[in-house]
């Protein structure tokens, strides 16, 4: 076939443009002598465009290999090539076969002496196979993106169920009708191309008749176009017909999905139109023998006009005079669809709801049997302590505090929680910032800080169980390989196990040095391997440097959420990995979910956050992947937490050597898997309404939950880490816990909590409060705090000595069947940031009292009790904490003196109140400067 269709080449164009004495022969003659610089041009070109994307290509092979991930490399690459391979080829065979029809019927019905009558054949045929091929490789090119929802057709897994509307399996609206989408999409596009082309050689002919000639179209013409039309307009019916299955995820009802509305007015629509798009394309097959092309006509505008009114007009109508009027009848089987299909999605259908009569406020007996929880109250907000690592412990400006996460260890018997952060290194604060510092000597942050939540130096500062440079550890815990080459800061690439010996840590005038001990990285030893990861990361140097030898590695995609993103991109990463030390080792833990919008009737809620610009509508998700990434030599694993979801089987299918049973996890670590609160987050919003399963009270939205907003913060409190009893008869635990009051109203109505430890992992409950009885809130608490004497009277005090003082979140703890609210409050110098706790507020049963202590506050809100020692404790930062050793109280005769201090300083502030109104500025200040005097000595006597 080819034969008869060659190139043009040098002397065919210097032939057909001598006859035609349209090319100047200034061209004719300088074309062959410039002809070889063009040809070493394009290939110039082509080298620099290929050089650097070869490069890359492969370099991400030896990371994909390095991580014993190589088949997760081919797998994800080859189906993209093969999908694009199989669409071009059908699509040049489709747009050839198709522009080859209208060239052969063109060159047989053009006369001599038309305009176009001397356009050389030959030219034409080269035309025809260079449009199809351009449009063949752009249309493939164009399908490479659809790789994976292909592979997940084409090994999807059954849900286990059915829609209510359609009797279709879920699996069939996750996988299989983004797929006939897809194909009847791109076939109808294909198809246009098609007739666009074709449509446009027929001009050639078509342009003279139009021109004045009145010879009717050719029937050829009209044959080939007509079929095409034909199709496109099966497609078109095709489109309408999948299209009646996405009414599934309809927003007009008054819960998402289809609606009333939707099923007897737009489904019927659709059903009309795709029967109206199958006639046109039977009356366009056969207008060729028969005259009907204007019936089809006739049809098309029927069809448009349905489009009108079936689906403007009509459901319109029905919308407002049959569904409005009797919206809650209509609508109620819809609603129930909605409700069933979200706490599905959402895995709420299994939560356990416990209705409780509660306490009205906490006593010393379940103090008693909840000391595990005392002792595990967390009296440092993140912000705060944050602050207090970046000043206290950063060290060197090279280093670097991202963020502080929550954990729980065991330590001689205790179950402790603490807040940890990693040291990281950072670039940008190096002070000679040079290659050899950035990219050889300077390769790794160092070491951690720990503390436990609720204990206290005594200036105020945290008490650290883990601290400085090397790491001084206070409790019974190894950490043997400190270094963090692999972390949360953003990416860089270094080089190890170089003739230059890496920074480790610095010691007084001096550094240790050390060299690079894991087995992370990539090896760059060879020259080749140097010019190739020169060219990826744009670094000449790396050709230069004689620091390389044949055991040198390149260390890259260093982020652990950017190097787990490229091993799984197809999973949705929480946004709050955290540090485990295990076995001596540093590992992050990190959660990943596995998320769709396709779940037929569940309600859309967005996840993620618009900082990190991951803000996802979805309809369903599962926890469905623990990952972990060691901090030192980069392994990473992906742990299946979630069997029964169908959306990592399939995935597991798809990647079959990247994911490994949970069983496979080291016990160590499963100790410290935890909810993660992404999702617990998602799980709350949409617990706010659907906890309403009734479908009068939903409908009504009578009974709408919300979460707590401090006064002074525009971010809802979000759930929070405590230890605690889930159940009277079962020990403490980890679990992750929020409250909610009602919509418009202060009082706490429920708290849902999800269990993080052993076979309990992931169990949600939610316990209820009678609507009845009060329960206080979060922002009544924060009203009576405000509202307190002393309390008020000190905060003005020390904002007007220009101090900042800090709230932190109120932290709800619930013991036995009553609540514990629990404040920290800091303070902070106007010319420093280093926050200082200052006091403890806490509260039960409408009852409000603060102290430097959380022992002296129970002690001031519950009364002394002797003998009972409250499990919470100052400890001097000096030295480190006894993790049994309880607090000492303050001898009765102290505390007699400070009551009667404080009662003499309550009379001052409003003697200086009193004054103040009446305009006395003169007994005011008198007053004001007595009251300093009295918290100066009241100061003093609390700290001897």
């Amino acid at each position: 076939m080819w034969k008869n269709y060659p190139f043009p080449d040098e002397e065919w164009f210097d032939n057909e443009k001598k006859k035609s004495s349209r090319f100047p022969k200034y061209f004719r003659d300088i074309l062959p002598k410039v002809w070889g610089l063009w040809l070493l041009l394009f290939v110039a070109l082509l080298a620099s465009l290929a050089f650097p994307s070869f490069a890359r290509f492969y370099t991400d092979y030896l990371w994909f290999k390095s991580l014993g991930h190589g088949s997760v490399f081919w797998t994800m690459l080859l189906p993209k090539w093969a999908l694009f391979i199989l669409s071009a080829l059908v699509s040049f065979s489709f747009l050839f076969l198709n522009f080859r029809i209208a060239r052969h019927n063109t060159l047989q019905l053009i006369t001599a002496d038309s305009p176009f009558g001397n356009v050389p054949k030959k030219f034409t045929s080269v035309v025809v196979l260079s449009a199809s091929g351009i449009l063949a490789i752009l249309n493939g090119l164009s399908t490479q993106r659809y790789w994976d929802m292909i592979l997940r057709y084409l090994h999807s897994s059954s849900f286990g169920s059915v829609d209510p509307i359609f009797g279709k399996e879920m699996a069939f609206y996750i996988y299989k009708l983004p797929f006939l989408s897809f194909l009847q999409t791109w076939f109808m596009g294909l198809l246009i191309l098609a007739l666009v082309g074709a449509g446009f050689m027929y001009s050639f002919v078509i342009a003279p008749i139009v021109m004045g000639q009145h010879n009717p179209v050719p029937r050829t013409i009209f044959k080939h176009l007509s079929l095409l039309a034909a199709t496109i307009a099966l497609l078109w019916g095709a489109g309408f017909w999948l299209e009646r299955f996405n009414l599934l995820y309809s927003p007009r009802g008054v819960a998402f999905g289809a609606s009333y509305t939707d099923i007897h007015a737009e489904l019927l629509a659709l059903n009309v139109m795709w029967v109206l798009a199958i006639i046109v394309a039977l009356l366009l097959a056969v207008g060729h023998y028969k005259k009907t092309w204007k019936f089809s006509l006739g049809i098309i505008g029927l069809l448009f006009a349905s489009s009108l009114l079936l689906r403007g007009v009509y459901p319109s109508i029905i919308q407002k005079y049959v569904v409005e009027p009797n919206e809650f009848d209509k609508e109620r089987p819809y609603i129930e669809y909605n409700i069933d299909a979200t706490l599905k999605a959402y895995k709420l259908d299994s939560l356990k709801t416990v209705s409780v009569v509660p306490e009205s406020e906490v006593t010393w007996p379940m103090i008693d049997k909840n000391k595990e929880t005392i002792q595990n109250v967390r009296l440092w907000d993140y912000d705060p302590l944050l602050r207090s690592f970046k000043q206290l412990q950063e060290i060197r400006s090279y280093y670097d505090f991202i963020d502080v996460d929550i954990d729980r260890y065991t330590f001689n018997g205790d179950y402790r929680q603490v807040m940890v952060a990693a040291r990281e290194l950072d670039f940008k604060n190096l002070q000679n910032p040079t290659w050899v510092n950035q990219r050889v000597e300077f390769t790794h942050g160092y070491g951690i800080v720990m503390n436990p939540v609720n204990e206290v130096g005594r200036s105020g500062l945290p008490a650290l169980w883990i601290e400085n440079i090397p790491p001084h550890i206070a409790v019974p815990i190894e950490l043997n390989r400190p270094q963090i080459y692999y972390g949360e800061k953003p990416s860089s690439y270094v080089f190890v196990k170089t003739t230059e010996k890496e920074f480790d840590y610095p010691i007084g005038d001096s550094n240790a040095r050390t060299t690079y001990e894991g087995s992370g990285g990539v090896s760059i030893g060879n020259f080749a391997r140097r010019l190739l990861f020169a060219l990826r990361f744009g670094d000449s140097k790396i050709l230069f440097t004689n620091f390389f030898t044949p055991e040198s590695r390149v260390l890259y995609y260093r982020n652990i959420q950017e190097r787990l993103q490229r091993l799984a991109p197809f999973l949705f990463y929480d946004e709050d990995p955290y540090l485990v030390i295990h076995e001596g080792h540093l590992v992050w833990m990190q959660d990943a979910y596995t998320v769709t919008d396709r779940y037929p009737y569940a309600e859309p809620v967005l996840i993620g956050s618009e900082e990190r610009q991951r803000n996802v509508k979805i309809n369903y998700i599962r926890n469905s992947v623990k990952a972990t990434v060691d901090a030192c030599d980069g392994t990473a694993h992906f742990y299946i937490s979630d069997e029964k979801d169908p959306l990592i089987k399939t995935w597991a299918q798809i990647f079959p050597g990247l994911f490994q049973p949970m069983s496979h996890m080291p016990e160590g670590l499963k100790k410290h898997i935890r909810y993660p609160k992404d999702l617990f987050s998602v799980q709350s919003e949409i617990l706010k309404t659907y906890h309403m399963q009734d479908p009068n009270t939903f409908y009504n939205k009578e009974d709408v939950w919300q979460t707590y907003k401090g006064s002074g913060n525009k971010e809802e409190l979000g759930a929070f880490y405590v230890i605690m009893k889930i159940e009277e008869d079962q020990s403490a635990e980890f679990a992750l816990i929020t409250p909610f009051t009602p919509v418009g109203r202060d009082n706490m109505i429920a708290w849902m909590a999800g269990r993080c430890d052993g076979d309990r992992y992931g169990e949600l409950f939610v316990y209820t409060f009678p609507k009845q009885k009060l329960i206080y809130g979060p922002a009544q608490v924060e009203a009576l705090t405000n509202q307190h004497p002393d309390i008020s009277a000190q905060l003005s005090l020390w904002s007007q000595r220009g101090s900042d003082v800090i709230k932190g979140n109120i932290i709800v703890i619930p013991i036995e069947k009553a609540v514990l609210y629990v404040q920290p409050l800091y303070l902070k110098a106007e010319n420093s940031d280093l926050p200082e706790l200052k006091r403890v507020i806490v509260s039960t049963g409408g009852r409000v009292v603060w102290a430097e202590r959380l022992d002296e506050a129970l002690e001031k809100l519950l009364g002394k009790r002797e003998g009972v020692a409250v499990p919470s404790k100052v400890v001097s930062p000096e030295r480190p904490a006894d993790v049994t050793k309880p607090a000492e109280g303050i001898d009765t005769t102290q505390k007699q003196q400070v009551r009667i201090m404080i009662e003499e300083a309550q009379k001052t502030w409003e003697t200086a109140q009193e004054a103040l109104r009446l305009g006395d500025w003169a007994q005011y200040g008198e007053a004001m400067k007595h009251l300093e005097t009295l918290l100066q000595s009241l100061y003093r006597s609390t700290q001897e």
